[in-house]
C-alpha cells in the first residue's frame, strides 16, 4: 500500500491531465455527427495503452464503432484478466441545465464535473494507471488485456459479433469491470448482480397531419392523449407491471437473500433529499433497495409529440412518440419481453390510431457468485483499502455485454465499481469524486496480487 500511495501522490496531476485529455472527446455514440470522434477516442486509448506498458495495442473496427485492444503477456502460464471498459458517452442534454461545458471538464468541489468523468471514462482509465503503476514497479503478476468499447451506451449491439470473431484473442481468466458505483466513500460494495434491459421507441399515428384543435378537437383521436393512456395502462397502482406473462420467469429472491441485502446501510431520508422528492413510490411489498435491485421496472424514457416551442399554438398532432424500458431480472428473457411488450401495447390500442413499435436494445441480467475467486480477490482489494470487508449489492443498473461475455468467452466479470449514486451519470452535472478516483487506482492493483494468489489454491 505505502508504494501504490507514494506513486499515485507523485502523478496525481498527470492522471488527471491525461484523463481530461480523453474526457474532451466528445465521443457520443448515439449520435452519428460524433462518429469521428468515436475512432478519436479509440486512438486515445491506444496511446494511454502503450504508454502505460502494453506490449501492443491496436484500434478494431467491429460492424459498428471501434474498439481498442492492449495486452501484456507475462507468462503463459500466469493467470489472464481481461479489463472492460467503454469509451462512448451519453448525450449532454438538456445543456441549459450544466453548470459547466459538459466537454471541458474542472476540478470543483473535490470533483471532476464533465461527461464521462465516471461512466466511464473515470472509472475505465483507472486501470490504465493502475497497470501502468504494476509495469513500472515491476509487481505485475498477471497477463492483463484491455477491450475498451465504443457502443456501451448504445447497447454494445456489435460487441458481442466481435467476441465471438476475436475468442482466442480475448481468452481470459476473468473480465474485470469499473462501471458501477459504491453504496457510498465509506461503505465499499461489490456489485453482485445487474439487472437486465429491453427498451424500444413507440409511434402513435392518427390524422395524417396536425389538426386545427379548435375545428377537430373533441372528434378526431389524439395521438398524445392516447399515448398517455396506454402507458397507464400498462403499470397498476402497486407499481405491477400489467404486461401478461411479464412475470412468468421472474425468480422471487429467498428471506434470506433479502435479509442480507437489508443489512446494508441506507437512509431512505438521505436517499430521497439526495434526488430531491418528498416520497417515493414502486412496486408495493419490497423495500426501495429492492425495487431497484431485484424487480423489474417499467419506465417511459422520453415522451413528444405535437408543438413543444414558445407559445401557443392550438394543433391536434398527427403524432406522438415515447421511448420506453424495462429492466429485468435474472431468468427473464429480454428477447421474450421485447415481444410481449410488443403485442400488448398493440393490443390496447384503440383503432382511432396506428401503433408501430421499433425495439432499439436490449441485454440479459447477470449474476456473480460471491465464492468466485476473483470475487474474494477483489474483497480482500476493498478492504486493505477503504478498512472494511465491502458488501455484495444487486444493481438496479445494466451492462448488457456483460451476460455476453459470459456465455461467448465463458467466464465471470468482477464488476468493482467506485462510482456513487450522487455521481449524476446520464444527466446534466455529471462528476466523479477525485478520492473515488484515486482509491480506484490504489485498489486495483491490489486485485491482480490477490487474483495471482487465489489462481494458485
Amino acid at each position: 500500500m505505502k508504494e501504490i500511495n507514494e506513486y499515485v501522490e507523485a502523478h496525481k496531476q498527470r492522471f488527471l491531465d491525461e484523463l481530461f485529455e480523453l474526457i474532451r472527446i466528445p465521443s457520443i455514440s448515439s449520435l452519428p455527427e460524433h462518429k469521428d470522434d468515436m475512432y478519436k477516442a479509440a486512438e486515445k486509448w491506444k496511446e494511454f495503452l502503450l504508454a502505460a506498458g502494453a506490449d501492443k495495442a491496436e484500434v478494431m473496427k467491429t460492424d459498428g464503432n471501434p474498439v481498442t485492444y492492449g495486452e501484456k503477456i507475462i507468462d503463459p502460464k500466469a493467470p489472464t484478466v481481461l479489463v472492460y471498459g467503454h469509451m462512448d458517452v451519453m448525450p449532454v442534454d438538456p445543456l441549459e441545465l450544466w453548470n459547466t461545458d459538459p466537454f471541458d471538464p474542472v476540478v470543483k468541489d473535490k470533483k471532476i464535473w464533465a461527461r464521462g468523468a465516471d461512466d466511464d471514462k473515470g472509472q475505465s482509465f483507472m486501470h490504465a494507471k493502475a497497470f501502468e503503476y504494476l509495469v513500472q514497479s515491476g509487481k505485475l503478476r498477471c497477463n492483463v488485456k484491455f477491450l475498451i468499447e465504443g457502443e456501451e451506451e448504445i447497447g454494445s449491439p456489435n460487441l458481442p459479433k466481435f467476441c465471438k470473431k476475436n475468442k482466442k484473442l480475448l481468452k481470459t481468466d476473468v473480465i474485470l469491470v469499473s462501471d458501477t458505483s459504491m453504496i457510498a466513500p465509506d461503505v465499499p460494495s461489490i456489485t453482485t448482480g445487474l439487472r437486465g434491459l429491453a427498451y424500444w421507441q413507440v409511434e402513435i399515428t392518427g390524422p395524417n397531419v396536425d389538426l386545427h384543435s379548435g375545428i377537430y378537437g373533441g372528434a378526431v383521436a389524439n395521438p398524445i392523449n392516447v399515448l398517455a393512456k396506454m402507458i397507464a395502462q400498462t403499470l397498476d397502482d402497486e407499481g405491477r407491471i400489467l404486461i401478461p406473462g411479464f412475470y412468468d420467469d421472474v425468480v422471487e429472491v429467498s428471506k434470506e437473500e433479502r435479509s442480507l441485502m437489508a443489512k446494508a446501510p441506507f437512509s431512505l431520508q438521505e436517499y430521497k433529499k439526495s434526488i430531491g422528492v418528498k416520497e417515493l413510490a414502486g412496486e408495493k411489498g419490497y423495500t426501495t433497495n429492492e425495487r431497484a435491485g431485484i424487480r423489474p421496472s417499467f419506465d417511459v424514457c422520453g415522451i413528444w409529440g405535437g408543438y413543444t416551442g414558445e407559445g401557443a399554438k392550438t394543433i391536434l398532432p398527427s403524432k406522438a412518440y415515447a421511448k420506453i424500458s424495462t429492466r429485468l431480472v435474472p431468468n427473464q428473457d429480454y428477447t421474450k419481453i421485447e415481444k410481449l411488450f410488443a403485442e400488448y401495447f398493440e393490443s390496447i390500442a384503440p383503432k382511432s390510431v396506428d401503433v408501430k413499435v421499433a425495439y432499439l436494445h436490449g441485454g440479459p441480467s447477470y449474476v456473480c457468485p460471491i465464492d468466485l475467486p476473483a470475487y474474494k480477490a477483489a474483497e480482500k482489494a476493498y478492504t486493505d483499502v477503504y478498512g472494511k470487508q465491502p458488501v455484495p449489492v444487486r444493481s438496479g443498473g445494466s451492462i448488457p455485454i456483460i451476460a455476453a461475455f459470459e456465455e461467448i468467452l465463458g467466464v465471470k466479470s468482477v464488476l468493482m465499481g467506485f462510482g456513487l449514486g450522487s455521481d449524476a451519470i446520464h444527466s446534466p452535472n455529471e462528476n466523479y469524486p477525485l478520492e473515488q478516483f484515486y482509491n480506484g487506482i490504489r485498489t486495483i492493483p491490489l486485485f491482480y496480487n490477490y487474483f495471482a494468489e487465489e489462481a494458485k489454491k
